[in-house]
Formats: C-alpha cells, sequence, structure tokens
C-alpha cells in the first residue's frame, strides 16, 4: 500500500512570480512589480521549454535572500493555461521570515513550528500573510508543480473560496492562472499592484457536479465559459436575474466589500437598479490601502474605520425597494429622512442612519 502523505505530493518545478527586485540609486535594491510573469527555476531545461512556449530568455538567477542559484525567464504573457489540482491548490498561513528561514508559521490561533499560542498582536502582526497556488503547467513537458506566493490581501481572502469550489471536482481542472492589476492611494499617491486570478473553463454546475477530471472535457467555449476569477461571482449575471433593487444593492455590497467593484461593474448594477426602481446616484467607492508584497506586488487591505459610501449606496437600493408597493417617490423618501434627520440629505447619511430609516419605513411610521 502507497505512504499516503508521499503519495499525495508532487515535484516543484519552479516559481511562478508577479514581480523582481531592481537596484536603486543609492546602491541598495527595492522590489518592482512586473505585468508579465517571471519563470524561477534550478532547472535549466525545463526553463527552455517555458521560454519556447511563453517567450523570454534563460538566465542565471541568484536569490536575493542568499537562497541556491537557479534559472530565471521574464515570459511575454500575463495569462497561462494551467490544470488546477484537486486538493492543496491554496494553502495560507501567517508567516516571518529572517532571510531564507522561517521562524514562524502560523494559522491565528496556534503558531505550528514551537506549537504554541500565536505570538502576534492581531491588530499589528509581525507575520505577513502568505497565500500559495499550486499549478500544473499544461504545455510545458515536465511533470510537477509550480508554485505562486502572494503576501497581498486580495489575495489571501479571493483564491481560497475559488479553491474549494474547485475541489468538488474531484480531480484536475483546465484553467488559467492570470494577474490582475489593481491600483489605490496610498499615502495620497497612486500606487499600481498585481493580483493572480485563477479562471476555470467549465460552467460552475458542471463544476459543482463533479463531471470534469482535468481532460478535454474540462474546456468549454463560447456561451458556455463560465469564469471564476480568484473566486469572483459574475456579478453581472447575477444582477441580470435578479428580481429587486434590494437584490442589486446585496450584490454590489458583495463586490465592494471584495474589492470587485470597478467602474464598469458598478454601471452595470446601476442600470440594473435603475431598471427596477432604484435611483441612479453616484458613490464614492473606498478604495483598500495597499501593503507591498516582497516582490513589490501591492495588495490592498480595507481600512475598517472609513466610512463605506457603497454600503450606504446599497441600503439606499434596499430603501427604495421597500417603498416601491407603497407608491413613493424618491423626492418623497428624501423628504421624509430629512424630516426625521434634522434636515440631513440621504446621501450624507451613515449606514446606520439609513438601516434606522429602512426598519421605520418597513414598520409603516413613514407616511
Amino acid at each position: 500500500m502507497p505512504i499516503i502523505d508521499l503519495q499525495r505530493r508532487m515535484r516543484q518545478l519552479g516559481e511562478i512570480r508577479l514581480g523582481h527586485v531592481v537596484p536603486t540609486s543609492n546602491g541598495k535594491t527595492r522590489p518592482a512589480k512586473l505585468n508579465k510573469f517571471r519563470f524561477t527555476s534550478p532547472s535549466r531545461e525545463i526553463l527552455t521549454a517555458v521560454a519556447e512556449l511563453y517567450g523570454g530568455e534563460v538566465k542565471p538567477w541568484t536569490p536575493a535572500n542568499g537562497g541556491p542559484s537557479e534559472f530565471e525567464v521574464y515570459s511575454k504573457v500575463d495569462r497561462l493555461p494551467v490544470l488546477i489540482p484537486p486538493r492543496d491548490a491554496v494553502s495560507q498561513w501567517y508567516e516571518l521570515y529572517a532571510g531564507s528561514k522561517c521562524q514562524r508559521r502560523c494559522d491565528g490561533v496556534t503558531e505550528h513550528k514551537s506549537d504554541r499560542p500565536c505570538m502576534c498582536d492581531p491588530e499589528n502582526r509581525d507575520c505577513a500573510i502568505t497565500t500559495r497556488v499550486n499549478v500544473m503547467l499544461r504545455d510545458v513537458p515536465a511533470l510537477g508543480q509550480w508554485l505562486l506566493v502572494s503576501k497581498g490581501y486580495h489575495a489571501a481572502v479571493t483564491l481560497p473560496p475559488a479553491a474549494e469550489l474547485l475541489a468538488q471536482a474531484g480531480g484536475y481542472v483546465a484553467g488559467w492562472l492570470g494577474m490582475e492589476e489593481k491600483t489605490a492611494i496610498v499615502k495620497d499617491k497612486p500606487a499600481r499592484f498585481m493580483v493572480p486570478t485563477l479562471d476555470v473553463e467549465i460552467t460552475p454546475a458542471a463544476l459543482m457536479a463533479g463531471q470534469i477530471t482535468g481532460g478535454p472535457q474540462a474546456v468549454a467555449s463560447g456561451p458556455e465559459r463560465v469564469a471564476i476569477t480568484s473566486g469572483r461571482p459574475d456579478y453581472a449575471a447575477l444582477a441580470a436575474v435578479a428580481e429587486t433593487a434590494e437584490e442589486v444593492g446585496k450584490l454590489w455590497t458583495q463586490a465592494n466589500q471584495a474589492g470587485h467593484l470597478d467602474d464598469g461593474l458598478a454601471k452595470t448594477l446601476k442600470t440594473r437598479a435603475t431598471a427596477l426602481g432604484a435611483p441612479p446616484k453616484e458613490p464614492e467607492r473606498k478604495q483598500p490601502e495597499p501593503t507591498p508584497d516582497d516582490e513589490g506586488v501591492y495588495e490592498g487591505e480595507v481600512v475598517e474605520d472609513t466610512p463605506d459610501p457603497a454600503a450606504a449606496e446599497a441600503m439606499w437600493f434596499q430603501i427604495m425597494a421597500a417603498a416601491g408597493p407603497r407608491g413613493m417617490t424618491t423626492e418623497q423618501l428624501e423628504t421624509a429622512f430629512a424630516q426625521r434627520h434634522s434636515g440631513l440629505h440621504p446621501s450624507s447619511a451613515t449606514v446606520a442612519q439609513l438601516e434606522a430609516f429602512l426598519t421605520a419605513l418597513k414598520a409603516g411610521e413613514i407616511a
């Protein structure tokens, strides 16, 4: 009988990276992001095959942390055909490194290297969120997995749900590993950062039914393709079948909290909400403030103590939906709200104030 823990592990062929280290004018180095994938591996032969498929040139590379010398390729692609394993596709830890040595590896409760309680202050951790993604490159002639490591917030919250869904397939799933650029204001200056994404070429229904094993039947095309990008729902499709403005408002809140609410999606949701009776408004969406990855990849973390205009917008959608059967117009609602809040207009109200108004409206207290 095979040894189970050895049976479930595959050889790591190398790493897929979103950034690199560059020299500065003072003789030091700094991390910098890339807009195309970079590959590193101890095998020149494997990287030669990678370069033939995805462009670039194989060159020697020595890690900045003093690790053993390897080889690297700066490819010309930002999207890779992959096979996603049914288990351990994504793993997460809080980790603290000294050079190339891991000092702590914690799940938020227990530090596993010392088998002691977590040593970090939850509000100001010494350890960094570390998310690892394991995939096979579909077209590279080598048996093993490639590792992508991210220390950003967005990857930490969006990739695990995608992996959990993919595990329902019971086998390898054909998909795509990509990268998305996001922007945010950091210390009053614009910052750009890259976020890894996972797409699959199969409908969610087939995935949940376990109808694929990663072979040719895993690939769909045309209108049948439903992408799951880093666990991202198809908000536009969900909005299209929504029956009330309140449902659209909840999608707005979900997308905003997950960091998916870009201008295009906001316009789509607003158009659908308007068609269902909610008034069009232009909320100022909050931007997460990024934190630097070890290779210059910035991924934003939401600041919890700032106002949330998008949540207020979603609550207003719910108010409009509740007012519809009562025959109240937008102007009448705004007037009623101002009367209950000393002249305050709903656009300047907090989520709590809007929620209290909705409760009163549903209770019949609003004339």
